[in-house]
């Protein structure tokens, strides 16, 4: 019980102390798990263990094989959580270099370090390339915190993400097909027929488990026939469902068959899919924890002493790292949309994660007890990898992409705050101009009807901390808080203008500010003249967006003053010469114009006459 107890704790602690400290969590649970596994062996009295997975095969916290059942099981609720969030509308641009990176770098990575492991370290060809198969995955439990932390362009940080999560099955499914060659009694031609059939097999059921478990949860979900407060437990229960029944089916196509399912999820309109997300977010959370921790911990003493003791483990770290990924990623995006700087910032991170170090724990295992030479060292080499990768990628990241300049000078993308009528009417609008924009509301139908219209929307309470880590905005700039509620946008602003109002942090004038009663209390107001009623009510009359030429501080007044006698409409923006948008200052009429210089009062409701010009709609006048 101490010791069950004690993973969990010392795995929350390992993950609040990354936090802290800006690291990858598997840095931390790694050095954990080390230090009450193997390493606790030094300075205990009996030289035993103060976590010990598993003790002589048989015994410990986990006898026999029911540690790798709980990580295989594991991995693919972690593998599903990645799923949901690949958007395949997010890949337009970089597809192709994504499908190359999980081929053709797959493969470059698999035959480079298969003759490595020989060479270097004088392995069997079979134990070389299991070593290479299992060393193909990066792993989004890696890459999340390294997008999370570090405000990476578009590009770069779609494509690791995705690279990350496809190919994780991938890997897995190559170490399967080595392992099966070692332990075949058959070889050359006959064991060619075998594993291309195996391929096949998992390819196939995999893939077609995960596509249609995943269309008929959407259509489960669709029709609410689960009860709200049975909506995670039913989903996770689902999962495992699916993933056990797809390994059933074909030995190791489960994770295949998760990752298909949570990506067929994602690009689907799914009731209340933002629940399920965090819901699984946070259970990865707690399985991390507790996977790292066990799967270190049950490394033993002995093979550590294999890489100390002997040069040539540091000297394979360096040519996978610092030879094969480059070379794997050049090769893959040759002829791509990638500069040079992104694609040398992609060859520099490459981190491994969960898949690695627990596919090779258990094939590591299995292989030594059948006494396969040269299987003791897998599981230290795959750690080394993933420990030294994640050490390297995670104190470097932010300085390397600062100086290949592949971070976001400017960020331009919105966030707005209440995902209300008006707020997806001008969101429409800030689309239309170009800008990445992202609604959060607590209200689960508010989002819907976001996402109908076409803008990303995200359930979220801003009294959680949950936005901040949320990769997706990092390109935010501008902060919109547009709630009904004065006090929750004063909030909103004070807890998130740092993070997402770089650029600039705005929320509603209140009913006392608008009415004169009181005074703004800072210079962060949307609009001086409009708050969420006036907003509502012109919106109401009609969800469009139009735009008054004016050329003179006079005739801005002008428009002002008659806006401000007709409720159905409400100004929000000007419009400069260039097209850039700004919010009206309180005194609109201390502004500069130059001569000639034609800008635009950009308005939310119905038209406005003005005397001397034809009001003038853009793309934006359609209804909401």
């Amino acid at each position: 019980m101490q010791e069950l107890a004690g993973i969990i704790v010392l795995g929350i602690f390992a993950q609040w102390l990354a936090w802290r400290v800006r690291l990858p969590a598997i840095l931390p649970l790694i050095v954990v798990g080390l230090l009450v596994g193997p390493i606790s062996t030094l300075f205990t009295a009996d030289g035993s263990k103060l976590i010990n997975p598993i003790f002589n095969g048989e015994s410990g916290l986990f006898p026999g094989k029911s540690l790798f059942y709980f990580v295989s099981l594991a991995i693919g609720i972690i593998l599903f959580e990645g799923g949901l969030t690949l958007k395949v509308k997010e890949v337009k641009e970089t597809q192709r270099t994504i499908l190359r990176l999980i081929s053709i770098g797959s493969l470059i990575t698999f035959v480079g370090a298969g003759f490595a492991a020989h060479f270097l370290m004088e392995l069997s060809w079979s134990i070389s390339f299991l070593f290479a198969g299992l060393i193909i995955v990066t792993g989004p439990t890696v890459i999340a915190p390294i997008l999370q932390n570090i405000p990476l362009n578009r590009n770069v940080a779609t494509v690791l993400k995705w690279e990350g999560i496809l190919i994780d099955p991938i890997g897995a499914l190559v170490a399967v097909l080595v392992f099966e060659f070692i332990n075949s009694a058959g070889h050359g031609a006959e064991y060619t027929v075998h594993a291309f059939g195996t391929f096949l097999q998992i390819v196939i059921i995999g893939g077609t488990f995960g596509f249609s478990a995943g269309i008929a949860l959407f259509h489960i979900l669709k029709k609410e026939l689960v009860p709200h407060y049975l909506l995670n437990v039913f989903v996770l229960a689902y999962v495992l469902m699916i993933f056990v029944g797809s390994d059933m089916a074909a030995h190791e196509s489960g994770l295949l068959s998760v990752v298909v399912m949570g990506l067929v999820l994602a690009n689907k309109d799914v009731p209340r899919i933002e629940e399920i997300l965090y819901f699984k977010e946070s259970l990865s959370v707690l399985l991390i924890s507790i996977l790292f921790i066990l799967l270190a911990a049950n490394i033993d003493i002995t093979e550590l002493q294999l890489l100390y003791e002997d040069w040539r483990p540091i000297a394979l770290f360096g040519f996978v790292g610092l030879v094969l990924r480059p070379l794997s990623v050049f090769v893959s995006t040759y002829g791509g949309n990638l500069n040079f700087q992104e694609k040398l910032f992609i060859s520099w991170v490459g981190p491994r994660g969960i898949v690695a170090a627990g596919i090779a724990s258990l094939f590591g295992l299995t292989l030594a007890d059948k006494g396969v030479p040269g299987a003791e060292y897998i599981t230290p080499l795959v750690f080394m990898i993933v420990l030294g990768t994640v050490l390297l990628n995670a104190t470097t990241a932010r300085l390397v992409a600062r100086l290949l300049g592949v971070v976001q000078d400017v960020s331009d993308g919105v966030l707005i705050l209440g995902a209300n009528g008006f707020a997806i009417t001008i969101g429409k609008y800030l689309k239309d101009h170009g800008r990445m924009v992202h609604l959060v509301d607590s209200n689960p139908n508010h989002i819907a009807k976001a996402k109908k219209a076409g803008l990303e929307g995200i359930v979220a309470n801003i009294y959680n901390t949950e936005l901040a880590d949320l990769y997706e905005l990092l390109d935010v700039g501008y902060l919109l808080a547009f709630t009904s509620n004065d006090d929750v946008n004063t909030y909103a602003l004070n807890r998130y203008e740092k993070i997402f109002g770089e650029s600039g942090a705005y929320r509603l004038v209140t009913g006392d500010e608008l009415k004169g009663r009181t005074e703004p209390s800072d210079e962060r107001v949307f609009s001086y003249t409009e708050d969420f009623i006036n907003l509502s009510e012109s919106n109401r009359e009609s969800a469009t967006i139009r735009e008054f030429p004016f050329t003179t501080a006079g005739q801005l007044q002008e428009m002002l003053a008659q806006a401000a006698t007709n409720i159905d409409i409400a100004p929000i923006f000007l419009k400069q010469p260039d097209g850039q948008l700004q919010v009206i200052p309180e005194n609109p009429g201390e502004l500069n114009f130059d001569t000639g210089a034609i800008w635009q009062l950009v308005c939310l409701g119905n038209a406005l006459a003005t005397s001397d010009d034809t009001p003038q709609a853009t793309e934006a006048e359609k209804e909401a």
